[in-house]
């Protein structure tokens, strides 16, 4: 027996038993990045909620999760998550979830596949969808680069990010350099004043490049994740999470600069690892990036429903 749920909050043992699958996800895929304990992350925020349970009365499990956000990404396109609990893959959970999720939703659609499973692909043909993008994942050793300091443009000059001051000089350059973006494009002041909340964030790592009139022209915002057991060999994980360049700085070696003041950081900081993630076709940044010693270890896919 197969029935499903939708909920647009999750509330009570309703959200405990998709923390759960979650977490079994993780142990067996090295994803979603989510914790035992606190909120869960960002892209399973806000409705609405697909609940996959089998068995009846009191063996009730829930089989499959999916994510549709409605709201969807910059260009207006749905966008959702999708995972199958692992101890009830390969039942057609997956196929049924899906098939539910494209029932339930209108108009151009975009469905993640994390880690690019040939299941998913599969499942993805089945249903008439398309590979419309690929977001891959780079990786370096820190201990094997010698990343040299950032050569700045002449009258540009690096600080780091003030708390309460910098915020929308941040989300103004960010939405010119990433007006393209179906998330990035989206962030705003809330999203970042949100992100200041997080245990991850710190603004010593966060570079900021002001030009001779003291404006902000580009930035390089650092993560560092906490160690995930099933993922990057258990042990914690510097990002280059968002490197930013104002459309009017850029071609001068700002990017580069930036970047290279980073990677210094997190090297300081300590991770082995360094990671981030960039678009498939983006040619340019992906020359920057693997001269810079990266190399692509994990590649994240979406597939499409034309509208």
């Amino acid at each position: 027996m197969r029935d499903f749920v939708w909920a647009d909050e999750l509330t009570g043992e309703r959200a405990e038993d998709v923390r759960a699958l979650l977490l079994a996800a993780r142990e067996t895929d090295g994803r979603p990045d989510v914790e035992p304990g606190g909120s869960l992350p960002g892209e399973f925020a806000g409705p609405r909620h697909l609940l996959g349970l089998v068995g009846e009365g009191p063996t009730t499990a829930l089989a499959a999760y999916a994510h549709l956000d409605q709201r969807g990404d910059a260009f207006g396109r749905q966008v959702a998550e999708l995972i199958v609990h692992p101890a009830h893959r390969r039942r057609g959970h997956g196929a049924a979830a899906l098939e539910e999720v494209l029932r339930r939703s209108s108009g151009p659609l975009r469905v993640w596949s994390h880690g690019d499973h040939p299941a998913a692909a599969r499942l993805a043909e089945r249903f008439g969808l398309s590979r419309a993008r690929e977001l891959l994942v780079m990786g370096a050793t820190a201990a094997e680069h010698e990343w040299p300091e950032p050569a700045l443009p002449d009258g540009v000059r690096l600080r780091t990010f003030v708390p309460g001051r910098d915020e929308r000089a941040v989300i103004e350059v960010n939405a010119r350099a990433f007006d393209w973006h179906p998330e990035q494009s989206a962030f705003d002041i809330a999203a970042l004043r949100e992100a200041q909340r997080e245990s991850w964030f710190d603004p010593e790592g966060f570079f900021l490049a002001e030009n001779a009139d003291g404006r902000v022209i580009g930035f390089h915002w650092t993560k560092v994740h906490p160690a995930n057991p099933h993922r990057f060999g258990g042990r914690p994980v510097g990002e280059v999470y968002v490197v930013g360049v104002d459309p009017d700085a850029q071609g001068g070696g700002l990017g580069k600069a930036l970047t290279l003041a980073g990677l210094r950081y997190l090297r300081e900081r300590g991770p082995e690892q360094v990671i981030l993630y960039v678009e498939g076709d983006n040619a340019p940044a992906l020359a920057v990036y693997r001269k810079l010693g990266f190399d692509v270890v994990e590649t994240d896919v979406q597939y499409e429903r034309g509208a």
